[in-house]
């Protein structure tokens, strides 16, 4: 291991000490590092060259940041929570010089994680395009209203839904917005999305899953006060009706650092359920 990013949460009150306990790790093996705040985007894609991982001090919602800055660069990324629940960070804070000590030993492997394309077509012809590792999702606006969102799978005519919006997620997704909207959850390792109506009215078909290689298109066709689309839950954009949001596979997977003798995926989902503030 020749390079190490470290990006971290501004907003927690945990990272201080975490990162200066990585800083002193890697001063102490000779480990030459960066860090970043999770919010510098820019920062972060210009300090990944040479860089052989990343690790992420924070939660789940600065895993996901930082997935966005690493793209389809390949440098694989390591979760340390300082968070609550915790989905994407599987380091919990007292295993950091542990987990870094695997990962300079090559004692973990690298799991490939799908990500997913937002491709934002405008009822004016204007586009713009997003990658999500987690989900994308057509939302009502600030209103408590029902909005109407039509669904196709590769050109078949799925369901017109009438709710509060629809999540497209892939598996690492599911366990987020998806499950918490009733849907299913996936096997991390799968290759699928995951349709999934939130607060759906008189819905026959509920939490609907697509292979790879279908394109998933959500089409907004009623909505008295507008509506959004959230990437990742990292930003929203107000779309109108007759704007859509097309939604297909990504090549380039987001490469996540599996530490030997972590928790396998069914019993971390078990013991993270347990924490959740019921």
């Amino acid at each position: 291991m020749t390079r190490i990013g470290f990006v971290w949460n501004p907003y927690s009150e945990r990272v201080p000490d975490l990162l200066a306990r990585a800083q002193a790790w890697c001063a102490a093996n000779g480990v030459p590092a960066w860090d970043a705040p999770g919010d510098a985007h820019q920062r972060i894609g210009e300090a990944l060259g040479g860089t052989d991982l990343v690790c992420v001090l924070g939660g789940d919602g600065t895993f996901l940041r930082t997935a966005r800055a690493i793209g389809a660069t390949g440098v694989p990324a390591l979760g340390v929570n300082a968070g609550r629940i915790g989905f994407l960070a599987k380091v919990e804070p007292d295993g950091l010089e542990k987990a870094l000590e695997q990962v300079a030993t090559g004692d973990y492997t690298v799991e490939d994680r799908f990500r997913i394309s937002a491709r934002l077509v405008r009822a004016d012809g204007s586009t713009e395009e997003h990658a999500c590792l987690n989900e994308v999702v057509v939302a009502r606006g600030s209103r408590v209203r029902m909005i109407q969102v039509e669904v196709e799978v590769s050109g078949s005519h799925l369901a017109t839904y009438v709710a509060d919006g629809v999540v497209v997620a892939t598996p690492t997704g599911s366990t987020a917005y998806n499950f918490s909207a009733g849907g299913s959850i996936l096997d991390p390792r799968l290759r699928n999305m995951v349709i999934t109506p939130v607060a759906g009215y008189l819905s026959p078909l509920h939490s609907v899953v697509a292979g790879e290689n279908h394109e998933v298109r959500l089409t907004l066709r009623e909505a008295d006060d507008g509506a959004l689309v959230s990437v990742d839950g990292q930003f929203d954009l107000p779309v109108v009706v007759g704007d859509r949001v097309e939604v297909r596979a990504l090549d380039e997977p987001m490469r996540m650092v599996e530490l030997a003798g972590s928790t396998p995926f069914y019993d971390l989902l078990r013991t993270k359920a347990s924490l959740l503030p019921y």
